[in-house]
């Protein structure tokens, strides 16, 4: 295959903070240097880069996502669910969770997964991007939001910004809904294999040098370094920062098309208006092996539980 080097790409902002859409480039095939770096600033820029109509399987997923890192299993509890000859993919879809987790659980977590996240923070090294493509999605509802967590910490008063620059935050898997004490697979799961971390309230970027808000509602169980009720109410503060409209996106999906995020710097929100439409929603996610996250004291992570998330 040739590289691409369409001088049409084009990058287009969606919203003030976060998301734009680029158009002018097949991403089924390798990309130029000079295309990788349109990609890669406009991530740095915009947190959630979109393409539309891409002709994509498995393997070309792979194969775009290893162009900018190496690209992990599907996910720590993947376990017999990942397509065959694929472990590193990790399909979205009211089936695949059920099958990986149990049905109750997702039910009770929402129709189809958590609330504002980042992909597998409890880990000691949460994967610094993900790739989702669609392959079949209903005719309405499904949309996907993003949020810039630099935004969100660059809008708070500087009296906040020096309180949390100096917090640090338990990150556990199902956390929001207690896991570990189900009686579904996905108990078992976190019983036998715990997923837990303790990272900076404030993250530093490893590449643009940002401060990021690095908690979120579905992974972040406390602070550690304040009372539990100081802890509340704090979490609660940022996670309303986090909700607030004017940071993000919202993104209709359609087959063919992906999103590819900065996991460092982005949460997102999956939807939990579709499971009464007809019409599968289906689709299929990678993720690029993360750093260790450090704080503004330059003090890294600590793993709690749970080995460091290598390439696949």
């Amino acid at each position: 295959m040739t590289a691409v080097t369409d001088t049409a790409l084009q990058v287009r902002p969606l919203s003030g903070w976060t998301g734009a859409l680029i158009d002018g480039v097949d991403i089924s095939v390798p990309l130029s240097s000079e295309a990788r770096s349109v990609i890669q600033d406009a991530l740095h820029q915009w947190k959630v880069v979109f393409f539309r109509d891409q002709v994509l399987d498995h393997a070309a997923q792979i194969a775009f996502g290893a162009q900018f890192g190496d690209v992990t299993p599907g996910h720590p509890y993947e376990g017999d669910s990942a397509p065959p000859e694929f472990p590193q993919i990790h399909t979205v879809s009211p089936a695949a969770y059920d099958h990986r987790y149990g049905s109750r659980y997702r039910k009770k977590q929402s129709p189809n997964g958590p609330k504002w996240h980042a992909d597998v923070t409890p880990l000691i090294n949460p994967p610094s991007h993900s790739i989702l493509r669609a392959e079949a999605v209903p005719p309405y509802g499904g949309d996907t939001q993003f949020v810039n967590i630099a935004a969100v910490y660059q809008g708070l008063s500087e009296s906040v910004r020096a309180l949390i620059d100096e917090l640090r935050a338990e990150h556990r898997f199902g956390a929001d809904v207690a896991a570990d004490r189900s009686s579904e697979k996905v108990g078992d799961l976190v019983r036998t294999n715990p997923l837990a971390s303790i990272h900076p309230v404030v993250r530093v970027h490893p590449d643009t040098g940002e401060r990021v808000v690095y908690v979120n509602p579905s992974f972040t169980r406390e602070i550690v370094d304040l009372a539990p009720r100081e802890s509340r109410h704090v979490l609660d503060l940022l996670f309303e920062e986090i909700g607030r409209p004017e940071y993000s996106v919202r993104f209709k999906w359609a087959p063919g098309s992906v999103a590819f995020w900065d996991n460092r710097a982005a949460l997102h929100l999956a939807p939990q208006d579709f499971e009464h439409v007809d019409g599968d929603r289906i689709l299929h996610r990678i993720t690029l092996v993360g750093d260790v996250p450090v704080g503004v004291d330059g003090r890294p992570s600590e793993s709690i539980s749970g080995e460091f998330f290598g390439a696949a």
